[in-house]
This record gives C-alpha cells, sequence and structure tokens, in this order.
C-alpha cells in the first residue's frame, strides 16, 4: 500500500547497497590512505604483464645456462657470452691484455692477493672496475665459479678479408696469409696466431660461422699476438679465398697428398693465381720451395675433417707434413707452425 512505511522493509536502512548515507565519519576515505602509487602491471603478481617478465627472466636464465657445467666451467669458462670468471682465469686474462670493457666485483668480496692484483692490473689499463651484487655475477657466470670476480671481455674488430688482402699486398713483395678452415678450438686459434705472429705472417683470416672466434680464451692463447696481427672474418671463405687469388695470392692447402706423390699433378711453371686448374701436390717443404717468391695464404684445416671439398678444389697447392713415426696426425696448431716455418724461412 502506497505510503505504508510501516510496511516491512519499505524504509531503507542506514548503509545499505544503494549508497552511504551522509555522515559516516570518512571511514572508507580513510581506507584509501597510505596506499601508495598503484603498481606498475609488470609488478601485479595477477597481472599478464606480470607472468610475461617472470617467462622472459626464466628464458633468459635457462639460455644463460646452457651448455652445462662440466669441468670447463669450473676452469672459468662461461656458456653466458664472452666473459672470463674466476680469480685465476681473470688474473690470467689481464696479465695477457686481453682488451675487456669492465671488471665486476662482488659487494662485500673477501679481498684475497688474486682480486687485489685484477683490480690494480684493471685500473691501469683503463678497464672500469664496478662492484655489483652477487646475483648479477651469477647471471653473467652461468653455471661457472665465478669466485666474485667477472671480466667482461671487448669485442674484437674483424678487417673485412678484401681488406686484409691489400694491406698485405701492399707491405710486402710475398706476404703470408694463413686461413682457417674448420677450426673450432678457440686455444688452437690463439696458439695458430701467436705462430704467425712468430713467423712473420701479416693477418688471418677465419669463417664466421662453424668456426672459432678471437674471444678471451682465444686471446690467453696467443699470449697477445691478437695485439699484433690482424685478423678478418669472412661469411664465405670459399669465396675470400678466390677472391684474394683475383688479387694476386696463391691459396696452399695443408693436407695429405691425395695421391701419395710429390710434385705438380700436371707439371709446368706455376700459373696465375687460381687458374688452370693445376695443384702442386708435396712435402711441406718442397711445396713452400715452389711458391716461395709468390703472394700465399696458406688454408689450415681441422685435425679430423681436414680441409673441406670447397678449399681443397680451390687450392693451388696442397702441402703435407712428413711423419717418420707411428702418428697419423697433428694438432692443427702444431702443423700450422711447422708449415710457416717452411713457407716464411726463406
Amino acid at each position: 500500500m502506497a505510503g505504508n512505511s510501516k510496511r516491512k522493509g519499505a524504509v531503507r536502512k542506514p548503509g545499505s547497497k544503494k549508497g552511504a548515507t551522509v555522515g559516516s565519519g570518512g571511514q572508507r576515505r580513510r581506507g584509501l590512505e597510505a596506499k601508495g602509487p598503484t603498481p606498475k602491471a609488470a609488478d601485479r603478481v595477477s597481472h599478464p604483464a606480470n607472468r610475461r617478465a617472470r617467462a622472459e627472466q626464466k628464458a633468459a636464465e635457462k639460455g644463460g645456462r646452457r651448455g652445462g657445467s662440466g669441468a670447463g666451467a669450473a676452469r672459468g669458462r662461461a656458456p653466458s657470452g664472452d666473459v672470463v670468471v674466476g680469480r685465476n682465469p681473470v688474473v690470467e686474462a689481464l696479465r695477457a691484455g686481453v682488451p675487456a670493457q669492465e671488471l665486476i666485483v662482488v659487494d662485500f668480496v673477501d679481498a684475497d692477493d688474486r682480486i687485489t692484483e685484477a683490480v690494480a692490473r684493471a685500473q691501469g689499463a683503463g678497464i672500469p672496475v664496478r662492484e655489483r651484487p652477487k646475483r648479477e655475477l651469477d647471471r653473467l657466470a652461468g653455471d661457472a665459479q665465478h669466485q666474485g670476480l667477472v671480466l667482461r671481455a671487448a669485442p674484437f674488430e674483424y678487417r673485412d678479408p678484401e681488406d686484409l688482402v691489400a694491406l698485405a699486398l701492399a707491405s710486402a713483395r710475398t706476404p703470408r696469409l694463413v686461413a682457417l678452415d674448420g677450426i673450432t678450438d678457440p686455444h688452437n686459434l690463439g696458439a695458430i696466431a701467436r705462430s704467425a705472429v712468430a713467423f712473420g705472417a701479416h693477418g688471418l683470416v677465419v669463417p664466421s660461422r662453424r668456426s672459432a672466434s678471437v674471444t678471451a680464451a682465444a686471446w690467453r692463447s696467443s699470449a697477445g699476438a691478437f695485439a699484433r696481427l690482424p685478423v678478418a672474418q669472412a661469411s664465405n671463405l670459399a669465396q675470400a679465398l678466390a677472391n684474394a687469388q683475383a688479387a694476386g695470392f696463391f691459396v696452399v692447402g695443408l693436407a695429405g697428398a691425395p695421391d701419395g706423390t710429390d710434385g705438380a699433378r700436371d707439371g709446368g711453371a706455376i700459373p696465375e693465381a687460381g687458374k688452370g686448374r693445376r695443384q702442386i701436390v708435396g712435402d711441406v717443404g718442397s711445396v713452400a720451395q715452389h711458391f716461395a717468391d709468390v703472394p700465399v695464404i696458406l688454408v689450415v684445416g681441422s685435425e679430423g675433417e681436414g680441409l673441406s671439398r670447397l678449399v681443397t678444389e680451390r687450392a693451388d697447392g696442397l702441402a703435407a707434413i712428413g711423419m717418420p713415426g707411428p702418428m697419423e696426425s697433428l694438432n692443427a696448431s702444431v702443423a700450422a707452425g711447422i708449415a710457416l716455418f717452411a713457407f716464411t724461412a726463406g
């Protein structure tokens, strides 16, 4: 009945769902005080942006640990980029003059002689030294034991292969370059670079794929040779060799003589580089003598696979190292050193 205020439920109770009555005392307003600004979406646990951020972080951590935690990692090789980790490896790298972007020391580290030396050498070389939380060093080191010390190596600056060829031709009448075909061990790369500098080679060419590159490990093995040796990186080694032949270089591959004989396959004088498709095949001494008065690129293959088919077909000569002993092969860096001596002795 209209106007019957005595009917049950006809009168709205204070504080009902239809709104607060005047004079609530500001209780609800006070409940909103001291909450601070609204968190960012990525910081809210239930927000999709937060879930994406957590997934990306997990993926990054998983990628940083790729490669396992074998003995190599314990010796300071980390899979998360070109970094040197561990007190002894970092000190050795700084002693060898490895170019670096920064030295990172963990906060509140209990410094010993190695950390003191590492910091002093870094400062002396103009390398920034930063103190960072342990979690940042853990991220950079992956599974390697960093012992509170991480050195971030600087990226190596490669030359263009054609520029290296031109530089070599301008610097000597009979320049010697070294190219690597399938060398994947950075320690072999460093050792070959060391031999190249020792025997007066004018540069080194490495493929950009499926090959060792100039990392901190290679630099240490080179005993600083990369500071004196220009290195070019080729996206296609066979094409880079062809371009060098067009510029006047002869390509000699370091490999066993395919037919077990010495001498030229077709006989005659040396044709123009890369032309005539005639290969000089023999022991390293006789082949080196044959190419004594011309520019040469000596190509070194891997110990297991040797030279690739394309490089073998491209070569103007193939040189073998005779071994009277029972061993069937030599380490690539040892073979390169012997061949470099033969090709530069004269």
